[in-house]
């Protein structure tokens, strides 16, 4: 297929998650509609399964998906990044209670090898889930069961997004009508009114910030950087990514909401999220039907232990447990549902352009920390 056809097939189902996500009012996360989209129209026959290949997005993703994480990073204040503490502890509580009732359910009924492929996935995602794959197959196991990570992979997403939207569309209204998300605001302005009157490290002339060309070199760059340190690391591309991202632009190395400024942001998020709807569509129906049981109860097992272990550790650590047990669930699909969830949330939530976007930058820093958290210990 002509990269130009495929690719408009794959904005088609994009674009219709986004106005599923609209009319709904984020009740029907956008990304579900367009992964499920794409899944059965692939299983049909009416699109070809290389559909995402042939579209050249793969390399969209490829170059842009460390940049957009050091995007991600010019997002978030170094300031509110400490502050986020609390996102970590309840990732990991997540993380411990569904590990331990996968232990408990899984090795009676099936034995070692299938705790060991539902952990992977269910608490790292991509990278662990590619690890255990390899594992497996190295253990010379039964070949459905080297599939089974890659479909817990693909559709445990599927409770765990509208889960989460459903819980912060609640604690979206909650933080407005209680009057909390313009405490906030007032606060984080004074916070940034006593950090503007101190003089950045980096002082960038205004012709080069309002460049769009430099501005994306410098991301680029930013991401470049990130990539070499963690070659030497073994530290996620991504994380370091996120990290330079938030010491560059707080010294004035990189201007705010980088990508955006590089008018860049748009084809980034298309890349990411052709790539997560790729292995639905390659996705062979036998092997879905035949780990469909133990698939379900690991998804089931795995889902009710980060919302506990996520509830147990909001409450020890005093946030609403909404918003507590929506950071825990970023576990079972991390980005870029934890950035398009929140982004879809305050755009249905917030009454005014303006209040959408505080809503919005006031919801995203736990759930990035909360998917960073657990993909990153997920992946060791």
């Amino acid at each position: 297929m002509e990269p130009i056809f495929a690719a408009v097939i794959v904005l088609a189902f994009v674009a219709i998650g986004e106005l599923a996500s609209i009319w709904s009012r984020a009740r029907i996360p956008g990304l579900l509609v367009a992964m499920l989209g794409a899944f059965i129209f692939a299983q049909a026959g009416i699109i070809p399964e290389t559909t995402v290949d042939d579209s050249m997005l793969p390399q969209v993703y490829a170059i842009l998906v460390v940049p957009l994480l050091f995007h991600m990073g010019s997002l978030i204040s170094l300031r509110t990044l400490l502050q986020q503490w609390r996102a970590v502890v309840i990732a990991l509580s997540g993380i411990t209670c569904a590990l331990m009732a996968l232990a408990v359910v899984l090795l009676p009924l099936y034995g070692f090898d299938h705790f060991v492929a539902a952990g992977g996935p269910l608490t790292g995602g991509i990278v662990a889930t590619g690890l255990t794959t390899d594992g497996l197959e190295a253990a010379d196991v039964l070949p459905a069961l080297v599939v089974l990570p890659a479909l817990i992979l693909m559709m445990q997403s599927l409770p765990a997004m509208p889960i989460t939207s459903l819980l912060l569309r609640r604690y979206a209204k909650h933080v407005v009508e209680s009057g909390a998300l313009k405490e906030h605001v007032a606060s984080a302005s004074a916070a940034s009114a006593g950090a503007g009157s101190q003089r950045k490290l980096v002082t960038m002339p205004k012709y080069l910030v309002d460049n769009h060309i430099f501005v994306l070199f410098l991301v680029l760059v930013g991401a470049s950087l990130a990539t070499l340190i963690a070659n030497f690391t073994q530290v996620p591309a991504t994380v370091v990514a996120l990290l330079l991202g938030i010491i560059s632009t707080a010294i004035g190395l990189t201007p705010e909401r980088s990508l955006e400024q590089a008018n860049s942001f748009g084809i980034a998020i298309v890349g990411v999220v052709a790539i997560v709807m790729a292995p639905l569509m390659t996705a062979s129906l036998q092997d879905v039907l035949s780990m469909i049981v133990p698939m379900t109860l690991i998804i089931a097992i795995g889902a009710a232990g980060i919302i506990l272990g996520g509830f147990i550790a909001t409450k020890l650590v005093g946030w609403q447990p909404m918003l507590g047990m929506s950071v825990a669930l970023t576990a079972m699909y991390g980005f870029p549902a934890d950035y398009l969830i929140p982004r879809e949330v305050s755009r249905s939530v917030g009454e005014t352009d303006e209040e959408s976007d505080e809503l919005f930058h006031f919801m995203l820093p736990p759930m990035l920390v909360g998917g960073f958290t657990s993909v990153t210990l997920g992946r060791y």
